[in-house]
């Protein structure tokens, strides 16, 4: 008996495989198709001569957590314990699934936020919890009196991702307002924030929940060095917890991979004193910026996009097909592979809306808009 029956496999590989088959262009899987920086690649190239390649700490290695502790406290000011609040993990769905097995209990109840991301609601039916899923506003800010609503004397933790896959929405301060007094008015629910898009945001600067002192010593912050670095394959993150929280997240943590590659964990410690992780929303932004302009004279609707490498568009002009089926047509007619929304929805619900990964380089947004504007 499957203990995930209404699980299917993902779109993300569904829509992969079918553009595979079919020869088109991949703009649905969330992950650049450039050559990893040469400063990178160079710093492997010397870790590899290093004592690095047995186990290292559960935790991480120690040199970079120390790099995590500084890039925390230079960019949302908050000093954080080396030794007990941070934990390296094999990427941050790894993350985000050993913080909720650890943390969620057989008939807990878990809010997360549609559309969201499929990561969240598996690990919850895994711990016989129940996912309650509520939908965002039009706009995909958050409807505090819809979640306020769905609160019970189960609800035990609450889901929330900014910059928002797969909509690209930033939260405001208002929402972060709110936020707090909501958990301030439920002591008990634990807040699991998926930050893994933190350094790509555009005309509005992201807000952690790092900087929100209020509400920090009850949250689980998950982060990507695969995102911010353009290493999605190295399959490496990170998470901050109070030590009461993180003593149960490396329970589960050290028998589920007990520590995380060590080569990779060593170059990112040294690439982290070369790089500016702060240049990396203004390189996205050009990238966000030139497929807008290449997609200008399409039929599609572009939505904003004020974070993330996601465009969503709507192509409800040119089309009166489900999403699933457009996007497939998409794929086999005009070789560009999307991924639909209504797939992050618990209930399937279907905008006529798309979505698009510009994490790829010029020449491949070039032939995709190409084939776009002849839709």
């Amino acid at each position: 008996m499957s203990k995930l029956p209404n699980v299917t496999p993902s779109i993300f590989a569904a829509m992969t495989k079918l553009a595979t088959e079919h020869n088109a262009i991949n703009l649905a899987q969330g992950f650049p198709n450039f050559a990893v920086d040469e400063k990178l690649a160079t710093i492997v190239a010397e870790v590899v001569k290093k004592d690095v390649h047995q186990y290292l700490p559960i935790a991480g290695y120690s040199p970079l957590l120390t790099k995590i502790a500084k890039l925390i406290l230079d960019f949302y000011q908050r000093k954080v314990l080396i030794e007990t609040e941070i934990l390296v993990t094999t990427g941050a769905t790894q993350a985000l699934f050993t913080t909720i097995l650890a943390l969620i209990k057989t008939d807990d109840e878990v809010i997360i936020l549609d559309p969201s991301f499929d990561n969240y609601e598996a690990p919850t039916l895994l711990c016989n919890a129940k996912a309650v899923r509520i939908e965002l506003n039009d706009d995909y800010s958050p409807n505090w009196e819809r979640i306020e609503k769905a609160i019970t004397t189960k609800t035990r933790m609450l889901i929330i991702n900014s910059p928002h896959n797969p909509t690209g929405k930033v939260w405001k301060e208002n929402d972060f307002l709110a936020l707090e007094n909501l958990l301030e008015k439920n002591p008990r629910i634990l807040l699991l924030s998926d930050e893994v898009y933190e350094f790509i945001t555009f005309e509005q600067k992201h807000i952690s929940i790092h900087s929100r002192k209020k509400i920090a010593d009850r949250s689980i912050i998950v982060s990507s060095f695969g995102k911010s670095f353009h290493i999605t394959g190295w399959r490496i993150g990170y998470l901050v917890a109070p030590e009461y929280l993180m003593k149960e997240i490396k329970k589960v943590h050290q028998y589920m991979v007990f520590s995380v590659n060590g080569i990779a964990q060593a170059a990112i410690s040294d690439y982290i004193d070369v790089i500016s992780v702060d240049k990396l929303g203004k390189f996205y932004q050009k990238k966000r910026d030139y497929f807008r302009k290449l997609l200008k004279n399409s039929r599609f609707e572009l939505m904003p996009c004020e974070g993330t490498y996601f465009q969503v568009v709507s192509y409800a002009a040119i089309s009166d097909e489900n999403d699933l089926d457009f996007c497939k047509r998409l794929v086999v007619e005009h070789g560009v592979a999307a991924i639909p929304i209504s797939t992050f929805y618990a209930d399937g619900k279907d905008l006529k809306l798309i979505r698009f990964c510009f994490a790829k380089d010029d020449k491949t947004l070039e032939n995709a808009a190409k084939r776009l504007c002849t839709v």
